[in-house]
């Protein structure tokens, strides 16, 4: 698909911000704007976005209640972009379904290449990836995990917690969406399940990672939780 065939939907009150984004996104690809949620919620479905880049704070709903309702029908990515940059409003986007936060002000660059990474993501077949990083392949059909070519002995757990950064790479898993999936809903506010995340994060990276104390491939979203680089 032709990079100005793609739709991106900017979601934000102020009309600046939309100026700015549309001129900063405008030459690679078609955008779309909307003011309020109500506007966003219509728009996805008229417009027929690609990514919709959503702020947080607008008139007549929360930002997260926009991206909550959006996930009850659809999956197109959404990168949510706000001056919140406090902890809990980042898991909150999260775990209501956002793919992605920035908080604002950000980099051209940086929101130009977190859209790649998601209309990547929203392209790749449904079938189980491959994610392949320098010298790090990770084939989940195959459940082959090979490091310089040698294959890498992971504990369930840890092979579970790859899996689950593997399907959503380059998205941010917040420690409660990793917990939920590994051991269940019940754990998610444990703290001792908490405490087991961190160790088996920290016995991936020293299996996968080239410096286990700089990591290159699951890097932490601090407050937050974990992403898979996939650039």
């Amino acid at each position: 698909m032709a990079e100005t065939l793609i739709r991106i939907l900017v979601v934000d009150d102020e009309r600046p911000i939309r100026r700015f984004l549309n001129a900063s996104l405008g030459g690679q690809y078609t955008v779309l704007e909307a003011a309020t949620g109500e506007e966003a919620l219509s728009m996805a479905v008229s417009g027929r976005p690609d990514v919709i880049i959503l702020d947080l704070g607008l008139p007549d709903m929360d930002g997260v209640e926009v991206t909550r309702r959006l996930r009850e029908w659809t999956q197109i990515p959404i990168i949510v972009v706000s001056v919140r940059d406090q902890e809990e409003n980042k898991i909150a986007a999260l775990d209501a379904g956002a793919d992605d936060y920035l908080t604002k002000p950000f980099g051209v660059g940086e929101l130009t290449a977190r859209v790649r990474v998601a209309l990547r993501r929203s392209a790749a077949p449904e079938a189980e990836p491959v994610f392949q990083k320098d010298d790090l392949l990770v084939d989940l059909a195959k459940r082959n995990v090979l490091k310089q070519g040698q294959a890498v002995n992971l504990t369930p757990t840890e092979y579970d917690i790859l899996r689950m950064l593997v399907q959503h790479a380059g998205k941010v898993l917040t420690h409660e969406q990793l917990i939920r999936s590994i051991w269940g809903s019940a754990s998610a506010g444990d703290e001792e399940d908490s405490h087991l995340l961190r160790v088996n994060v920290s016995n991936l990276r020293r299996k996968l990672e080239p410096d286990p104390s700089r990591p290159h491939f699951i890097v932490t979203e601090p407050g937050v939780g974990y992403r898979l680089k996939t650039t």
